[in-house]
């Protein structure tokens, strides 16, 4: 599976549901992937569906170690939705995508940004 080459095309792919990238054939992400990219603090992440979960990477490929996986992530399906942080502890279930979302964005970090490389500041 073709990953995108940076955070505006993943985003582009993810929200089209572009045949054969990350995402296309999942009917449960649409919702979710709208309220997250309406987020502005969020758009500036690529977009990482994997194993029924929408995650955050600090930067886009070409990825030298595996991505920084380090942000609140939600886990797909049927409302309503469960968010997690990284090291998989449950910060609440809720019943739309836009809360799911917005319980991600409460747990981001101050400052999550990046150092360029992928690993945070």
């Amino acid at each position: 599976m073709p990953e995108a080459p940076d955070v505006e095309t993943a985003w582009t792919w993810l929200l089209e549901r572009r045949p054969g990238t990350r995402g296309w054939f999942d009917d449960t992400l649409p919702p979710v992937a709208a309220a997250a990219h309406a987020e502005p603090r969020l758009r500036r992440f690529f977009p990482f569906h994997t194993h029924g979960t929408l995650k955050f990477c600090r930067d886009a490929p070409p990825w030298y170690e595996p991505p920084v996986d380090d942000l609140p992530y939600v886990v797909l399906g049927e409302p309503p939705y469960s968010v997690y942080t990284a090291d998989i502890t449950r910060l609440g279930v809720v019943s739309t995508a836009e809360d799911a979302i917005a319980l991600v964005v409460a747990h981001l970090p101050p400052d999550p940004g990046g150092d360029g490389a992928g690993r945070p500041s």
